[in-house]
């Protein structure tokens, strides 16, 4: 059985579709694309079964388009989903800037400057 980063800890949903809406904010892409990128951030692609409905209801709200090209969908971030993106943006360092910090400062090496 696989072991999941969640097993260990929490569960990161929460974050899903802020990663989604960062990844559109460096281009469009189509949903295989995200499901690519997530998984270089995650360790592990998403199932269609979470990416698809959290992309439609990023449409729903109005924070991301999609229109067809060929036989895929190529999903772009509006405008309101790029100002929603840098509110939550800011929110998020705020709140996690100093765990971020202190986690570094635990686990580096004086010295050497490398983690442990």
């Amino acid at each position: 059985m696989r072991t999941r980063k969640s097993d260990y800890c929490c569960d990161m949903r929460g974050l899903f579709s802020f990663m989604v809406l960062w990844l559109l904010t460096k281009k469009s892409m189509y949903g295989s694309e995200i499901a690519e990128e997530l998984k270089a951030l995650r360790g592990d692609r998403p199932n269609p079964g979470t990416l698809y409905p959290a992309l439609k209801e990023l449409e729903k709200k109005k924070l991301v388009t999609s229109e067809r090209e060929g036989n895929l969908r190529v999903y772009r971030i509006t405008e309101k989903g790029r100002a929603g993106f840098e509110v939550v943006h800011d929110y998020f360092c705020r709140c996690f800037d100093d765990l971020f910090y202190e986690w570094e400062k635990k686990h580096t090496h004086k010295t050497t400057g490398s983690i442990r």
